[in-house]
């Protein structure tokens, strides 16, 4: 069972089973577009992207991933499915039709949790980023990642890897939003929950790549850190899901954020396309 409250800052919540999933929604009756962010993230990463979707006529909602931003901090499944389940509840209880889904690395797993669960609730799917396969780890980056999440300095760890994955053009507010991230991670239950996504396999998620029938764009930074080879990666899950992809050049993790510009068009007729 949902229950949908709101708040004088124009943040919404629905409630749902273990907890509640803060949004915020852009109102209209244009397209529907549900974006969700990626772990230890918060929805207004999407804040330089969602404009540019609302001025070209679609309605626009954004939500907080479980563990960060507004949505409730502890929660017994971080899973991407799970994730991808409060999506759904959310275009359930908008009650707008079908939505295409917008997720961004880890997150991009729980866009095609929800096109696979519920095929009837999601006309496709834009996989930002997209991390949905555990890759290998070399030692050294085990190592620091070990000592990094080990003492009191853990947050400000994870600020500065987060800011590495900026290696072209960070937006021009990104020391403000960085200041609101570390203070979101310094909430209770907040660094726990990052750490227990971290742990998480994405196995389950690579079992159903192939199982995707929904329309899908893959959307990934040419410089992306969090691959070997991005666009090879890109174009793996693109063959993988029959996706069409968008290569960012000089872009990173987030080149929704770092580069919206190039992003937004592509999107665009992605999205009217669906819609019809």
């Amino acid at each position: 069972m949902t229950q949908d409250t709101d708040t004088t800052g124009g943040t919404r919540f629905l409630e749902v089973e273990g907890g509640r999933i803060a949004y915020d929604d852009s109102g209209g009756d244009g397209p529907l577009i549900v974006t969700i962010p990626g772990m230890g993230d918060l929805r207004s990463e999407y804040r330089h992207l969602s404009p540019r979707l609302r001025q070209a006529g679609f309605r626009v909602v954004t939500m907080d991933v479980r563990g960060f931003g507004e949505t409730s901090a502890t929660w017994n499944d971080y899973s991407a499915r799970a994730v991808g389940g409060d999506a759904l509840a959310l275009v359930k209880h908008l009650g707008a039709g079908k939505a295409v889904i917008l997720g961004n690395s880890f997150a991009a797993g729980s866009a095609l949790w929800a096109a696979r669960d519920a095929p009837d609730r999601v006309r496709g799917v834009v996989l930002l980023g997209p991390i949905v396969r555990d890759g290998p780890i070399s030692p050294t980056t085990m190592l620091a990642f070990q000592v990094g999440f080990a003492g009191p300095w853990r947050t400000e760890f994870w600020a500065a890897y987060w800011d590495a994955l900026f290696p072209t053009r960070k937006p021009d507010d990104h020391d403000a939003y960085r200041a609101q991230l570390v203070a979101n991670l310094g909430e209770p239950g907040r660094m726990d929950a990052l750490l227990a996504m971290l742990g998480l396999s994405k196995a389950e998620t690579a079992t159903i790549v192939s199982q995707s029938h929904v329309p899908a764009l893959v959307v990934m930074g040419s410089l992306d850190p969090d691959f070997d080879d991005p666009a090879a990666e890109a174009n793996w899950l693109a063959g993988q899901i029959g996706a069409e992809s968008l290569i960012i050049e000089g872009a990173g993790h987030y080149p929704h954020a770092e580069m919206p510009e190039q992003v937004a068009p592509k999107l665009h007729t992605f999205v009217r396309a669906l819609s019809g």
